[in-house]
């Protein structure tokens, strides 16, 4: 349902949002199509794509809130104040995209060689390059929830995290050289944030990562022994 609300509502301002995607183009350029139905489909194709960037944040909220009353209390608490983290950092990460990544990709990637080539940008492969991009931007933001939720779990320690730090740059390294825009200035703009998301994870993780809800030693457990010995 979300999804066919955003499609709608993208479809009626496609002229707008054609407008915003071009706005990467140097020179007040506009893609090129090559068949009659082309404009009409890639419109529409736009607009999928454009609602699947709006929507996925709902979606996600809403997957998550029907998975949550599966969850234990003690899980529940972990869990939603994750979920409600979800959509701020989806729309961060693609609004960082558009403003950040987008203009310098496209520049780098038209001017390359681009005395050797007669360049002309087709719609469909622009249109598909540019939200591929925004939305693998929004997913990968998703980086303090992700570690936040393992170390609430308990699954790994704000200690650990720092201790893994050299990893964790070379991973953003790898993480920024799978997203779509494949030039190394986009690359080293993407690493940076995916660098600074992981730093901040590491906050988060000392600041609210506490394992929750731990039982105390039963009067079994060794420690339990050992407190009813001395007592």
């Amino acid at each position: 349902m979300a999804f066919l609300v955003a499609f709608a509502f993208c479809f009626w301002q496609n002229h707008e949002i054609l407008r915003l995607l071009n706005d990467p183009l140097p020179g007040n350029r506009h893609p090129v199509t090559l068949g009659v139905t082309e404009p009409f489909m890639t419109t529409l194709t736009v607009s999928a794509y454009c609602a699947i960037v709006v929507a996925l944040p709902v979606v996600l909220y809403q997957l998550y809130a029907f998975v949550l009353p599966a969850f234990s209390p003690n899980e529940r608490r972990v869990a939603l104040p994750l979920l409600l983290m979800v959509p701020f950092l989806f729309i961060g990460g693609v609004v960082f995209g558009y403003f950040f990544v987008l203009g310098p990709a496209v520049h780098f990637l038209l001017n390359f060689n681009d005395n050797q080539f007669n360049i002309q940008v087709r719609a469909r492969d622009y249109y598909s390059f540019v939200t591929m991009t925004l939305l693998a931007m929004g997913i990968v933001f998703q980086i303090p929830m992700a570690i936040l939720a393992i170390t609430r779990l308990g699954i790994a320690t704000p200690k650990q995290l720092r201790e893994w730090r050299r990893y964790a740059y070379l991973a953003c390294a790898v993480l920024a050289a799978l997203l779509p825009s494949v030039d190394p200035v986009s690359m080293l703009i993407e690493t940076v944030p995916l660098v600074l998301l992981f730093e901040l994870s590491i906050v988060l993780a000392s600041l609210f990562g506490q394992p929750g809800g731990q039982a105390a030693p039963s009067a079994t457990s060794p420690e339990g022994s050992g407190q009813a010995a001395g007592g």
